[in-house]
């Protein structure tokens, strides 16, 4: 009979004290019959990975920054493999405050940290609605989406929100905003999709749309008979139409 090496028997038990030993042992003790020990092995990995994704170290957020867990941008909020990323947000600035001791009103430092947390998140691979902010900022969503709405207007910008990227809501305004850029403004789709923050897929299908409704358009002004030819939402037609009015 081989005899145990001494290292083995004295030391074996101390990787117990580990983190992955400790998972695998939880579902060896608890599950014995459900999972094999590659199983366990897989499954302890697996989580792990996931703790260290959704809790990374902290030691770079500054005052004023929150760690959040952000819809991952390649995913959507209504699908049901929904994936999630750390974001590092900045809710309150130096500057936010320098300006406030100059007189800027409140309201405008507001908007102004709407934006700054929708660019921060997405450039972080993240992505936020209206309801992530309103949870942050302790106001309600639809309060969140006018401020960012007036941001919006205000700097002639679409953000880079759930509504914007995934077309979730009743958020279309960026849909207009990225056409009138190309038919009116006559800037380049490569140049509006990295100024809007969007794919030049969805430019390109927006700019298609567009056409679409265009064409039925000339053939038949009702909006009822263009909403049923396109497939498309009546809100979406009134807005491409009022383009298609100003050319």
């Amino acid at each position: 009979m081989n005899r145990t090496p001494d290292g083995i028997k004295r030391y074996s038990a101390a990787k117990e004290r580990f983190f992955k030993p400790v998972i695998v042992n939880f579902f060896a003790r608890e599950f014995p019959r459900l999972f094999g020990p590659l199983m366990r092995e897989k499954l302890a990995e697996e989580l792990i990975n996931l703790f260290e994704t959704l809790s990374p170290e902290t030691n770079r957020i500054k005052p004023g920054q929150i760690l959040w867990n952000a819809l991952d941008k390649r995913t959507r909020g209504d699908s049901p493999n929904r994936r999630y990323v750390p974001v590092v947000l900045s809710l309150i600035t130096e500057d936010d405050i320098d300006q406030l001791t100059k007189g800027a009103p409140m309201s405008q430092i507001t908007k102004n940290a709407i934006a700054r947390i929708i660019r921060e998140a997405f450039a972080q691979g993240g992505i936020l609605s209206s309801r992530d902010i309103g949870l942050l900022a302790l106001r309600d969503p639809t309060k969140v989406s006018a401020m960012r709405k007036e941001y919006e207007k205000q700097h002639g910008c679409s953000l880079p929100h759930t509504g914007a990227l995934h077309d979730m809501g009743s958020c279309i305004s960026h849909k207009t905003t990225i056409v009138r850029k190309v038919i009116v403004e006559k800037k380049d789709p490569a140049d509006v999709a990295r100024e809007c923050n969007h794919s030049q897929r969805a430019v390109d299908h927006y700019l298609k749309d567009y056409h679409r409704v265009k064409t039925v358009y000339q053939q038949n002004n009702d909006i009822d008979y263009i909403h049923i030819v396109t497939g498309m939402a009546k809100h979406v037609v009134k807005q491409y139409l009022e383009l298609i009015n100003y050319e």
